[in-house]
């Protein structure tokens, strides 16, 4: 396989993934200048770790830098792995495991909504749970929330028993790791694709942060701390007592 380095700059993850099938040479100006071959020790002994987790040379290139790939690029490199990602507006991330605290919390605020949505239509579910969300036909996305309400879900299934649909409500509890990504990135995601409610949970400020989305813009928004008590625009009834959750 021969192509231009603008095109090795532009799409890194992918050939890294194509040569270990066969060799990729490089050329600039019309030259070849590089050949980019697979290290022979590779095939699962060669790996990294990144920000905790364990992933190999061609998923590290991601995560030490997220690049632009497309959503089937994207399939491609998640299809037979075991490992977790996100693909959001063309970039890839992959997911290590969280901290013990993360998932206290996590765990604590599952159980509250459980007893609260148990008999209800809706029902909550833990991660991992891939969530597809697209802008549009051509901008597809997918994302791991740490917890999500799903009020379609019997109805959002396709034939392989994924869910299709569309979130009510997502959480995301901060890390120092992801606090820009859920802030920022998935902020707009979830604000721009539907999701109704978002809860932002900051474990070392010790705040729940609930924002309502309308017509893809912030209709509502408090921040809860301390003893405090968080509740939903979107669900009536549901609080959560900040003191039930950060122990």
């Amino acid at each position: 396989m021969i192509i231009k380095a603008t095109e090795l700059k532009n799409n890194l993850g992918k050939y890294l993934m194509d040569c270990l099938k066969e060799d990729v040479i490089i050329t600039r100006n019309g030259m070849k200048i590089a050949r980019l071959s697979a290290f022979k020790e590779y095939m699962g002994s060669e790996v990294d770790f990144i920000d905790g987790g364990v992933v190999s040379d061609a998923e590290a290139a991601f995560n030490l830098k997220p690049r632009k790939v497309s959503w089937e690029e994207f399939l491609r490199l998640t299809e037979n792995s075991e490992k977790r990602y996100e693909y959001i507006d063309g970039e890839v991330y992959i997911l290590t495991a969280p901290r013990p605290v993360h998932q206290e919390i996590l765990g604590e605020l599952h159980i509250l909504f459980y007893k609260w949505f148990k008999g209800k239509k809706c029902r909550p579910f833990l991660s991992p749970f891939d969530v597809r969300l697209n802008r549009d036909t051509e901008h597809k996305n997918m994302v791991e929330p740490d917890l999500i309400v799903i009020c379609d879900f019997k109805e959002k299934l396709n034939k392989k028993g994924d869910y299709m649909g569309i979130p009510a409500l997502v959480v995301e509890i901060l890390s120092e790791s992801t606090q820009r990504k859920d802030q920022v990135k998935k902020f707009d995601l979830y604000l721009s694709t539907g999701v109704s409610e978002y809860w932002i949970i900051n474990p070392w400020k010790r705040e729940v942060s609930v924002y309502l989305f309308e017509n893809n813009n912030i209709a509502e928004s408090e921040a809860y701390r301390k003893n405090e008590t968080a509740k939903s625009y979107f669900f009536p009834g549901l609080k959560i007592k900040l003191k039930n959750i950060f122990k």
